[in-house]
């Protein structure tokens, strides 16, 4: 039987080049069962639930505020070296439909520990039901994608490599999740140092948490502390911020 040839569209460009330099990082995947009862409580009891998403987004900003690792990139202009970040940049994925075809985007939140659950909310909100082209990040992701291949391998190797840039155009640390799904990634891969993934949540708030991360920047043992770190916070400092807001309610 003979087949057909499909386009590569906009969106399926933007995933290649974005793993063409994710498979270039040398990653690996460290999973904390994390025991969520409060959160899940606290968040139910809010009339507008949070999105799960907006919840782990700042809680592991704030992670990053007491572990300096989690701020930093491997980056190799002008030469190979650290670089470290006064603050997070989440860069969070979201699905969205374009031309008829279901794409990923991302969105960059600049410092998530400071903003409240809600602002994160109405943010990631705008994000997942504007008009694509009303987004600035999802304008310039198609912009790039519709460049001859060589000029945009180019420009996301300076991107990613520039320090001063990198956290502004590709953040400091990825959120992916597809639990709402019935489904979680083992080993989803990034050029960004961390990514934040988790499973689905069960009826007690349990649930896998994964951090997939770069070696050459940190060692399993650090990611393993943060995870434990992040457990205490979504339990604590969100917690108690989710009942302000059923309480202003």
């Amino acid at each position: 039987m003979r087949g057909r040839t499909v386009r590569i569209s906009l969106p399926r460009r933007m995933v290649i080049d974005f793993l063409h330099f994710a498979a270039a990082v040398p990653t690996i995947p460290v999973q904390r069962r994390m025991a969520l009862r409060e959160l899940a409580g606290a968040r139910a009891a809010c009339r507008d639930r949070v999105r799960w998403t907006v919840l782990f987004t700042k809680a592991y900003a704030l992670v990053a505020r007491e572990f300096p690792e989690l701020r930093r990139a491997y980056v190799t202009i002008p030469w190979p070296m650290f670089y470290e970040y006064p603050v997070s940049y989440a860069n969070v994925v979201v699905e969205r439909t374009y031309e008829g075809e279901r794409a990923l985007f991302s969105i960059i939140i600049k410092d998530p520990a400071e903003r409240p659950l809600q602002e994160l909310g109405v943010f990631l909100q705008d994000a997942s039901a504007a008009n694509i082209d009303d987004v600035k990040e999802f304008r310039r992701s198609l912009r790039i994608a519709r460049l001859p291949l060589p000029l945009r391998r180019l420009i996301w190797w300076v991107g990613l490599n520039v320090g001063r840039q990198r956290a502004r155009h590709f953040g400091t640390f990825t959120l992916s999740v597809y639990s709402a799904l019935d489904a979680e990634s083992l080993h989803p891969l990034t050029p960004l140092t961390t990514l934040l993934t988790y499973g689905v949540i069960d009826r007690d708030g349990n649930v896998n948490v994964r951090i997939i991360y770069d070696h050459r920047v940190l060692d399993g043992a650090t990611v393993a502390r943060a995870l434990a770190r992040l457990e205490e916070i979504l339990n604590t400092e969100i917690v108690s911020e989710l009942r302000s807001l059923s309480q202003d309610r």
